[in-house]
């Protein structure tokens, strides 16, 4: 179960780890009412990244355009969520960002510390700056430390950071995490540490574990729209209707990019699916294999998509273990005719673009069903628009 960023950052709060002043706006007219001096940051409340891109971040200096700016802001879907409420922050200059994160991998079965120097939507751009540490024993502020200096960290910055670290994995464990995380941390030029933004994912077996969390997954449980299938999947946002290419990636920053390229080549997005992690409270969530699985099947059964351009950062699951999913899917989809009962338009294009070890043994794999693998994001969003004109002209 993800947590809004307010609920993260009452945590983060009771933790000692340094957050901004704060109120949480239910409407509009709570602003006449703030308590926080101007200028401030409004931020929408919803459980996805990118949301500066999408204006769902926006600077006020006064309480005019305070409520003008949460009326637009209670009115804009992010990924085809809406808040319900938004959280009014004193702003915060900072100098530098980092990122940080504790996670559960399932891999190692162990947690794992993450950090990089570079923080914000571009960490998901940029993976090879993330650095990492798996606690193979009882923790230790050794850990911490060992991952500030894998940061390239120096002076007051590796005990103020290390600080940070240790808690967050402290309020991992108390609340049975599987992901803590602070993105951006923000640095003052005085070298002062500010959690700007806070993403917490409970383990969903450890819900009833805490009474105050299962009040939390009801109320959510309550508030969710059953009418979307894709809840389990992720998240996702029909951009244009009259678009005709489908953006599949693994996480929102990543997306929100690829819709921006995308569009700056002259084209129009359909659709965009975020499958980074999943939208359910069953206890068995889906693995990333099974989400980019059925959010191929998703994209596939739009009438108006073209093409498909699948845009995948990380190493878990691997470069090899993605191509093998996509060459399964689409020699199911072979064993059955485009022109069905079910479907009467073809399947449409599929371009693939992967950033990973294994991308030479993936390539191999993705050629058996004729689907290409580039590696360079711009080239593969070229030949993305180029088969959706190709694509569209035929049909």
């Amino acid at each position: 179960m993800d947590l809004l960023e307010y609920q993260a950052k009452e945590w983060f709060r009771e933790m000692g780890i340094p957050v901004l002043p704060s109120q949480r706006i239910d409407r509009p007219s709570d602003l006449k009412g703030l308590k926080i001096p101007y200028p401030v940051v409004l931020k929408s409340q919803v459980r996805t990244g990118g949301r500066g891109r999408a204006g769902g971040v926006k600077f006020v200096e006064n309480t005019i355009d305070a409520i003008a700016a949460a009326q637009t802001i209670f009115h804009l879907p992010i990924l085809g969520e809406f808040p319900e409420v938004l959280l009014a922050e004193a702003k915060y200059d900072a100098e530098r960002e980092f990122y940080l994160a504790v996670v559960l991998d399932a891999a190692v079965r162990r947690p794992v510390l993450l950090g990089s120097p570079q923080g914000g939507v571009d960490v998901e751009s940029s993976p090879e700056l993330l650095q990492q540490v798996v606690v193979e024993q009882e923790f230790s502020p050794f850990y911490a430390r060992r991952l500030t200096l894998k940061m390239g960290l120096t002076g007051t910055l590796i005990q103020s950071v290390s600080d940070i670290i240790e808690k967050m994995y402290q309020l991992f464990v108390q609340k049975d995490l599987d992901l803590v995380e602070i993105n951006p941390l923000g640095v003052s030029s005085l070298d002062e540490v500010m959690a700007l933004d806070g993403k917490v994912t409970v383990n969903d077996r450890a819900i009833a574990r805490h009474p105050d969390i299962a009040v939390m997954a009801e109320k959510k449980a309550n508030r969710a729209n059953s009418q979307y299938p894709t809840a389990m999947l992720g998240s996702w946002e029909e951009v244009e209707p009259s678009g005709n290419i489908g953006i599949l990636g693994n996480g929102a920053g990543l997306v929100m990019a690829t819709l921006d390229l995308v569009t700056d080549a002259g084209s129009k997005p359909a659709t965009c699916l975020n499958v980074g992690h999943g939208r359910n409270l069953n206890t068995s969530p889906l693995a990333f294999c099974d989400r980019l699985a059925l959010g191929l099947e998703f994209l596939y059964q739009s009438k108006n998509i073209k093409v498909v351009l699948v845009n995948i950062v990380g190493s878990v699951p691997t470069a090899l273990e993605i191509a093998s999913v996509i060459t399964n899917f689409i020699q199911r989809h072979e064993d059955r005719p485009p022109a069905s009962k079910t479907r009467s338009h073809p399947y449409p294009g599929l371009i693939v673009r992967l950033a990973d070890l294994e991308l030479e043994a993936a390539r191999e794999q993705l050629k058996t069903v004729q689907v290409p693998l580039v590696e360079n994001l711009d080239e593969a969003v070229e030949q993305t628009v180029r088969l959706a004109k190709v694509n569209a002209a035929k049909r």
